[in-house]
């Protein structure tokens, strides 16, 4: 443990994105799978602009954005190839190549009529997308397709596979594959509902494995623990759970972990924490870690254990305001991040600092500033209500 508060601590900027001329919120952050020897690694961000910018990693600058798309929750690379994702609340998940500079998708996913997606989530192989809904006329869907190219090619829209109504009774917030196993999906939405389905199974109710609850709105959720078999979630009032499915089956309670708010509990040593981003589960170490921060920029790392969360430390003269996003490498321990301040950040152990001037904080009014999380106790209930 001595080795990765150490390997956190160390974390220092190696790069800033350049500015653009459009100051945005920086709502969502992914890294390609696939690494060309001549064009490394590619950075696919989600803006509250209604755009998705790729960048190159190294350098941070913007290779291409895709504009125009308000209304986006989301982006996603796929695994073996550089075709990146996200859900749209016009009633589509949009494919596009981030490859190529063209602004068109070249693959749309289209959804049953008044579907209004707000989260997705493409399968470890690449074989399934599944796309959550806002609730409308009592229903509340999990949509799924067929994510691989056919006969038709990639001009034609996809229709969906089937749906999912019956577990969730509000917005499903979030929707997260395995990492390892295509059939196995979690679900949150703001009914406090954590399920968990094996979409293998014939029919919804067979699918469900289990249902968790986190007594509130769900804000993320993801896997952890050895071969995955543990899910955690955040709430939008800053509630952390965390539940071990490998005692489904035993008479050992499944909940690790129920926190109804982090921030009246956790001992930050650099003073407060003002809301949680969510989950990095370190593969290596087999631990998992909670990400949040300021409202001034100041990211904290916490570790999780049995009895609580744990500050490990804190990252700072990086952004200038809320941070809304992070991305994890787990192969050279890198960190990306993003805030309200447009900045996107890379962060690397043992790096020496470059001379940056700290940018003023920006709070920029978006078109989608209602769709997107807000960090404070009531903001969620008060957007419900109107």
């Amino acid at each position: 443990m001595e080795k990765m508060e150490e390997q956190f601590a160390n974390l220092n900027i190696v790069k800033r994105s350049s500015e653009t001329k459009e100051p945005t919120y920086l709502l969502g952050i992914d890294t390609s799978k696939t690494i060309s020897a001549e064009k490394g690694s590619l950075v696919a961000v989600l803006c509250s602009s209604g755009s998705i910018r790729i960048y190159d990693k190294e350098r941070l600058n913007i290779l291409r954005e895709f504009r125009g798309y308000p209304g986006l929750n989301g982006v996603k690379f796929a695994s073996s190839h550089d075709s990146v994702y996200s859900s749209c609340a016009d009633g589509t998940v949009k494919c596009w190549d981030a490859r190529l500079a063209s602004n068109k998708p070249v693959q749309l996913f289209k959804g049953y009529p008044s579907n209004i997606f707000i989260s997705f989530d493409i399968s470890c192989n690449d074989h399934i997308i599944c796309a959550g809904t806002e609730k409308v006329d009592d229903d509340a869907l999990l949509v799924f397709w067929d994510a691989r190219i056919n006969s038709q090619g990639l001009s034609a829209p996809k229709d969906p596979l089937g749906a999912y109504s019956e577990t969730h009774s509000d917005d499903i917030t979030q929707v997260c594959f395995h990492p390892r196993d295509p059939n196995m999906v979690v679900s949150g939405s703001t009914d406090g509902l954590v399920n968990v389905f094996d979409i293998s199974a014939d029919n919804e109710e067979d699918a469900l494995v289990t249902t968790c609850n986190s007594v509130s709105s769900v804000s993320s959720i993801g896997w952890s623990g050895k071969d995955y078999k543990q899910i955690y979630c955040m709430t939008h009032d800053e509630g952390f759970c965390w539940w071990d499915l490998n005692h489904l089956d035993t008479d050992e309670p499944i909940t690790r972990l129920n926190i109804q708010d982090v921030r009246q509990v956790i001992n930050v040593k650099e003073g407060v924490l003002d809301y949680l981003i969510g989950g990095l589960y370190h593969e290596k170490t087999d631990r998992l870690f909670v990400v949040g921060g300021t409202n001034q920029g100041i990211i904290h790392i916490m570790s999780c254990t049995a009895s609580g969360l744990v500050h490990v430390t804190s990252l700072q003269g990086g952004h200038a305001a809320t941070v809304r996003s992070f991305c994890w490498n787990m192969q050279d321990d890198s960190l990306l991040t993003g805030g309200e301040d447009a900045q996107l950040l890379l962060w690397k152990p043992g790096a020496t600092e470059k001379t940056f001037t700290k940018k003023d904080s920006m709070k920029i009014a978006s078109s989608v500033y209602q769709r997107v999380r807000v960090h404070s106790n009531d903001s969620y209930k008060r957007r419900k209500k109107q």
